[in-house]
């Protein structure tokens, strides 16, 4: 399979339909296995394949050809399993349907490799945190201690500790912002 290099992009932003067609023959298989991890469905995840295209042709004046075209669909591909799910999860029927997918694709193994993959990349994030930030989100995330007794064990006070979990939590939020949001909860739920 061809790559798309930055000529093609500008392609692209010039309107070649041949462009499109080799960004699509690139990545759309990509984009299909992205909402299918999202939607659990074949017909949907086609559907927001097609959905995806259609934005990137759009908004294809928006590229910068030097930029990362994968990263810019899987933005698009992402927020729209995401509009999907919503709709989904406000509609009953169709919110029991996808939960019945989700019990019959669950794939433990998959599961257990997406995890420790997060963890690692994680942990690499954490350690280039100043060093107090990391001590605070470690005490924090690992220990499981809360804000009272971290600021006790690190003599601090309380909104020091605040802060500096605030901080390292925007840090791992803004590069893990393209990771699944499924993973993103997990790393954040208990802010």
């Amino acid at each position: 399979m061809e790559d798309i290099f930055d000529e093609d992009i500008q392609l692209l932003i010039d309107g070649h339909e041949s462009a499109v067609r080799l960004v699509y023959s690139k990545y759309h298989n990509k984009v299909y296995n992205l909402a299918f991890r999202f939607l659990k469905d074949h017909d949907l995840s086609c559907e927001i394949v097609q959905e995806s295209f259609i934005k990137l042709w759009l908004n294809r004046h928006k590229l910068d050809a030097a930029g990362n075209l994968w990263l810019y669909l899987f933005v698009i591909a992402k927020r729209l399993s995401l509009n999907k799910l919503r709709e989904i999860n406000r509609s009953q029927s169709l919110f029991e349907k996808l939960l019945g997918r989700m019990e019959e694709i669950h794939n433990p193994t998959e599961d257990a490799i997406m995890d420790k993959d997060l963890l690692h990349y994680t942990e690499k994030i954490v350690r280039t945190l100043p060093q107090q930030q990391q001590k605070v989100y470690r005490l924090s995330r690992e220990a499981g201690l809360s804000h009272r007794e971290i600021a006790s064990e690190l003599q601090i006070s309380s909104s020091t500790v605040n802060n500096q979990l605030t901080e390292a939590l925007k840090k791992l939020r803004k590069d893990l912002r393209y990771c699944d949001v499924f993973y993103l909860m997990i790393l954040i739920m208990f802010k």
